[in-house]
């Protein structure tokens, strides 16, 4: 924003700051959401004072002093399409201005790291990939873009950064995500701007920006020894799924390794994208996503696995390349259910 005038942006800058009124910008994004707001902001004011000096105008002119009898005046077919089009212009300008800055907040870059936000009254929950997981706080590096993929566990939330100028809902039964690129390392608030109970104000935290050399050495000290994909695995195994998705010519269900991303062929025609919701809403709604070739015969796991275990399921099966483990960890399985064998046992 200092291409606007250096001593007047300082000037704001520590003024609004200083009474709290204006948050710190310390994203990528930040500047781009204030200059579209200082425009509003100066638009409004311009269209506010144009108003207010022709009303003033024109209330001296045509007082009823001056003119005791009403004098018809005939309207303008130019003047009336002058102040037709140039308001509407400006309000084109300002919507594509501001599609273009939503398209760039909520579409991440490919290369964002994903962290995972759990909502429930009235806490905060963070799980990175590493297996690092937080309440009431968030640790992310200076330089890099992250996606937060966030969900609430009981009722509407609401994710606000105002330092990053971001904002996202976080719904019950669906993934939303916003990401961001921090650029000032510090800590800054965080708040949900949705009422959603009785705690709602203290239902508050801290997201930490540090350097890339000290984030790492933050997850280094964090680490749970489990990273999130790992105990998906684990889950996997317990819930039984390796026995219908393992890989081999015999199996009841789909291969699940490389399917994250990739277009799915349904049971009914439609072709569907492998996201992280919807692998979400497979586990929880099998019956309503049969991939083709494959009958409904998979039970739901709607109750049985927490908001966390999902998470933990679906960047275990982002993260699956091969069968190899799963068919290794079905041999192991079935081995240990085999009844042993004896020597009374074996006939003569």
């Amino acid at each position: 924003m200092s291409y606007i005038s250096p001593v007047l942006w300082q000037f704001l800058t520590k003024w609004l700051t200083y009474f709290a009124i204006w948050p710190q910008e310390a994203s990528t994004v930040a500047p781009m959401a204030d200059a579209l707001y200082l425009f509003l902001w100066g638009m409004t004011v311009v269209g506010m004072i144009l108003v207010g000096a022709l009303v003033f105008v024109f209330s001296v002119r045509y007082r009823a002093q001056k003119h005791p009898e009403a004098v018809q005046i005939e309207g303008s077919t130019l003047l009336e399409a002058t102040w037709t089009i140039i308001p509407l212009g400006i309000f084109l300008f300002v919507f594509v201005w501001g599609a273009w800055l939503y398209f760039r907040i909520y579409n991440p870059p490919a290369n964002a790291m994903q962290i995972y936000i759990v909502g429930k009254q009235w806490m905060w929950k963070a799980e990175h990939p590493g297996g690092q997981h937080e309440i009431n706080a968030l640790h992310v590096p200076t330089g890099r873009p992250v996606q937060l993929t966030m969900i609430s566990q009981d009722v509407f939330h609401s994710y606000s950064i105002p330092a990053f100028r971001v904002k996202r809902e976080v719904i019950p039964g669906r993934f939303t995500t916003v990401w961001f690129n921090a650029t000032t390392p510090g800590t800054y608030h965080l708040f949900c701007t949705q009422y959603c109970g009785t705690l709602h104000s203290g239902m508050i935290g801290e997201v930490t920006v540090l350097s890339p050399d000290d984030y790492q050495r933050w997850t280094e000290q964090s680490t749970s020894g489990m990273s999130l994909a790992q105990n998906g695995e684990r889950l996997f195994n317990s819930l039984g799924c390796n026995s219908c998705h393992n890989g081999t010519a015999a199996a009841r269900g789909p291969v699940l390794a490389g399917v994250y991303g990739s277009k799915i062929q349904m049971d009914d025609g439609t072709t569907q994208i492998a996201t992280d919701g919807w692998l979400r809403d497979t586990i929880l709604n099998p019956s309503q996503h049969v991939p083709a070739g494959y009958k409904p015969i998979m039970p739901t796991y709607q109750g049985q696995v927490s908001e966390e275990g999902l998470i933990d399921l679906v960047e275990y099966i982002k993260n699956l390349k091969s069968n190899y483990r799963n068919q290794q960890t079905l041999v192991t399985t079935q081995s240990n259910n085999a009844a042993p064998t004896t020597p009374d046992m074996v006939k003569p």
